[in-house]
């Protein structure tokens, strides 16, 4: 067994946006990828996961009061010839 310190690692966040799209509601959610050193990079922290997945939730339910507090949404529209 090896005692003593372990070597620190490299991450850099990036900022990126997800788009999110639900029903007739699409969002753009600002998230950070993280990158590191390993074969899971990049990743998105636990906190910008959640995020995402509430705004899904909330364009679901078609709360748009909660999404519009974490993202910009946007309602589509059909384009009909």
């Amino acid at each position: 067994m090896e005692f003593g310190f372990f070597e620190e690692k490299v991450m850099t966040r990036r900022s990126q946006t997800k788009l999110i799209h639900e029903g007739q509601y699409a969002a753009e959610v600002d998230v950070h990828l993280i990158d590191a050193e390993d074969a899971w990079s990049p990743y998105l922290s636990l906190e910008d996961a959640k995020k995402l997945d509430e705004v899904r939730q909330a364009l679901r339910r078609a709360d748009i009061s909660r999404a519009t507090e974490l993202a910009r949404v946007f309602e589509l529209t059909p384009v009909r010839p």
